[in-house]
């Protein structure tokens, strides 16, 4: 038996944080602006005691602690129990401020990490263009310095958060006479101006979770680029390596695995539960063995990172094998909705009920093999990167 325990000091400080979360994380009978006053406030005493933004330094609103695999690990813990709320999520803290804490300046770094974190700032990914979408180095939206000031004329498409976003950090061509790689910048854009026109993009599921974004001689400070120009592409690199961790999560694929199950057990089919059906049983078995596989390989790079090792192979493939494991999870729940699938998903901002809540799902998990880079990007980087095998078989010889 492996023994997955983390020792007497973590538990002595799960203990801590529990008391913590007691005496701070009252939410009940708060609703409305009560209540995101009390989340604000909570989340910031919570970063004063050292459980949030963690790897962040002071100075930009984080709380600046040594880095601590395990104990991360049991704040994570602590408040998924207590249901209290984490950092601020979305992609400016998953993917805009640990690029910046990079590749940034410490100029940009003060002026956007702690509006990002409290908030105040919602930031669109501005990467994709119709026609470039797996191919972003193909991106033609163009800036052009004019002074202290890019000048930017062009469109994005399947911008997230694109409805809402107070800002967007953006892949821009600026150099138009370079190679496709070289002659791009990574630009961030305040939206709150005229010229910037957005359209949103109404998805299957009837949500509009995506934008179009056209910008008509949008103006940025040229200071505002992450990286020299040119560079965009490889500072990109780094946004696509958190965007890629963020989506890859252990609990997330476990506890849509319990929900399938919970399917199973009480949807009816031919007058008993459909779990009782044998053809159902294995197909959730062989889900289950990549559900467990999958979280196993995450306890491994836990422990990794803990003992300061580098992940290796395993650590390129979380991201597909969730990617994977989910879509067989759909395909599982639709078979055991049967016609019930067919219904029109619950309007935007309702509550499915019954059979219609699995919609989602079943229509968002296509989306992921799409999220974080393409399933068949993500193969091709395993392939040449993990296993080391060349980039062109057919040139190669072999």
């Amino acid at each position: 038996m492996f023994d997955l325990r983390y020792g007497a000091e973590a538990e002595r400080f799960r203990d801590e944080i529990a008391g913590f979360l007691a005496e701070t994380w009252q939410p009940k009978d708060r609703r409305g602006e009560a209540l995101r006053d009390h989340v604000r406030d909570f989340r910031l005493k919570a970063t004063e005691r050292g459980y949030l933004y963690r790897g962040i330094p002071r100075r930009y609103g984080g709380s600046e602690q040594a880095v601590d695999i395990i104990r991360a690990q049991v704040i994570r813990e602590a408040f998924r129990a207590a249901r209290a709320p984490m950092e601020v999520g979305g992609n400016g803290t998953a993917m805009l401020v640990p690029t910046l804490l990079e590749r940034g300046t410490d100029a940009q770094r003060e002026r956007f990490i702690r509006p990002t974190l409290d908030g105040s700032y919602v930031w669109g990914q501005g990467y994709s263009e119709p026609g470039s979408g797996s191919d972003l180095a193909s991106v033609r939206c163009r800036g052009d310095l004019d002074g202290d000031e890019w000048v930017i004329n062009g469109q994005k498409t399947w911008t997230s958060d694109g409805a809402r976003a107070t800002h967007m950090f953006a892949l821009i061509r600026t150099e138009p006479d370079a190679p496709k790689h070289a002659g791009i910048s990574y630009l961030l854009i305040d939206l709150d101006q005229l010229g910037v026109t957005r359209r949103p993009i109404r998805q299957i599921t009837g949500e509009a979770t995506f934008s179009e974004i056209f910008l008509e001689d949008v103006r940025t400070p040229a200071d505002w680029i992450v990286g020299a120009r040119g560079e965009g592409w490889a500072v990109s690199r780094t946004t696509l390596k958190h965007e890629r961790a963020s989506i890859g999560s252990a609990d997330a694929l476990g506890g849509t695995f319990a929900k399938l199950v919970d399917l199973a057990r009480t949807t009816m089919r031919g007058g008993r539960p459909a779990i009782a059906d044998p053809v159902v049983r294995e197909a959730l078995g062989k889900i289950e063995g990549w559900v467990l596989a999958h979280r196993c390989s995450s306890y491994r790079l836990f422990s990794l990172a803990a003992a300061g090792e580098e992940p290796g192979l395993v650590g390129l493939m979380m991201k597909l094998l969730l990617t994977e494991t989910g879509h067989d999870m759909a395909l599982l729940a639709q078979d055991i909705i049967g016609d019930a699938a067919l219904i029109e998903p619950a309007p935007p901002g309702t509550r499915g009920r019954g059979p219609e809540k699995w919609l989602d799902q079943i229509l968002g998990t296509l989306g992921n093999a799409i999220a974080g880079g393409t399933t068949n990007i993500q193969r091709g980087i395993i392939a040449e990167r993990g296993l080391g095998l060349p980039r062109d078989l057919a040139m190669s010889g072999t």
